[in-house]
């Protein structure tokens, strides 16, 4: 197995498996400029949302992740469309990203109207396409990779297949000097003690034990007596039963690695190896705090099926059970259902899955991005919600 694969190097140090102009709004009313922008210009693509104004308490955080998106190493340059009132900093924002030796074009709607912000984003996105063009692939250690771990629309099998799996695949990837990230702090309740004996110190134990502790009591605020099934009725429906039930299911994700850092939702680890992010139980909220921390590569177990992508970030999707595979073809990239039929073993799957690691890596299409299921950008609503 191939210890090096074939990236963008970037000014920071990081290194891309894609190569984008990202056209990020920087509120939602620039939402749809940033999409004009992006649809005329090969190699750029919109990062859309639905924030960036009025006063909630968790503006700072979405302005933070804003700029992480823009530095995520799939990223050459970006273009920020500010519609020139709302609450986000524009040019804050446009500095952060700056910092990390990324080029930055930042229009402002209210100075000229949509139609000039188009026409001048346009320009400056065929700009800087064109200077990502002259970025050539080299040859990058393994180390390089961030791997974000996510699981959604789960079932019974997802703990048993698809969730091992991936587990294997980050200690895999962690054993080359790399790195992965887990999250959906909700959907780690109930395996404190677990994670905890894992810990590189007893900071990092405090730390799980905290942001674990504080999901609990939040879920526990929220639903009441209903917290213990904080699970979505299609879990129910694959044959789940009870939050820790899925916790248990979840956590397999981590595989068996040393966890040396825990971090907010979207902020970077100096780290190497397991990371946990705080994070929201939602798929679409996770994602973004994942690339927003910096990873360029997601895989996502999935029992009942998803769909979802991301536009800056390959999603490789992993059914946790053939009938899945076999019933969304065009949605599933891997097949763990395999462990359970064929002679099929995890280390099997494990190569399996690095192949596709690989391959993924040096610009093969998931199906997500096949099918353009990268169109919009979930920020976490709210730093406390479930």
């Amino acid at each position: 197995m191939k210890t090096t694969f074939m990236g963008y190097p970037r000014p920071d140090g990081g290194v891309g498996i894609r190569n984008f102009v990202a056209v990020i709004s920087t509120v939602s009313c620039a939402n749809l400029v940033a999409e004009r922008i992006a649809r005329e210009v090969e190699g750029a693509v919109a990062i859309c949302h639905g924030h960036g104004c009025g006063r909630r308490p968790e503006r700072e955080m979405h302005n933070r992740i804003l700029a992480g998106l823009g530095r995520n190493p799939n990223v050459y340059g970006v273009v920020l469309v500010s519609l020139g009132c709302e609450g986000t900093p524009a040019s804050w924002v446009a500095e952060e990203i700056r910092k990390s030796g990324r080029p930055v074009e930042l229009l402002t709607i209210q100075e000229g109207g949509s139609g000039q912000a188009v026409e001048k984003g346009i320009r400056a996105a065929r700009r800087l396409a064109a200077q990502a063009a002259q970025v050539e692939r080299a040859e990058t250690p393994l180390g390089s990779l961030i791997l974000g771990m996510e699981c959604g629309g789960s079932d019974a099998f997802s703990g048993v297949t698809a969730n091992p799996a991936i587990g294997d695949l980050a200690d895999w990837l962690i054993a080359q000097g790399g790195s992965a990230v887990l999250t959906e702090t909700t959907e780690l309740i109930g395996t404190t003690g677990i994670l905890g004996r894992r810990a590189k110190n007893e900071e990092i134990k405090r730390r799980i034990l905290e942001v674990v502790e504080d999901a609990h009591q939040n879920t526990l605020r929220c639903l009441g007596e209903n917290a213990a099934r904080a699970i979505a009725p299609g879990n129910m429906d694959g044959g789940m039963s009870t939050i820790q039930e899925k916790a248990l299911g979840c956590v397999r994700k981590g595989g068996s690695s040393i966890i040396t850092d825990v971090v907010e939702y979207g902020q970077p680890s100096g780290q190497k190896g397991l990371i946990i992010m705080d994070g929201p139980g939602y798929d679409a909220e996770s994602l973004t705090g994942l690339a927003a921390l910096g990873c360029q590569i997601i895989f996502f177990s999935t029992g009942r099926g998803t769909p979802l992508g991301f536009p800056i970030v390959p999603v490789v999707k992993v059914a946790s059970n053939s009938a899945l595979y076999r019933r969304m073809p065009l949605d599933m990239d891997v097949d763990a259902g395999l462990v359970l039929e064929d002679g099929c073993t995890f280390r099997d799957l494990r190569e399996r899955m690095a192949e596709q690691l690989l391959s993924t890596a040096e610009g093969a299409l998931t199906k997500s991005e096949r099918n353009g299921q990268t169109s919009f950008v979930c920020l976490w609503s709210h730093s406390k919600s479930i």
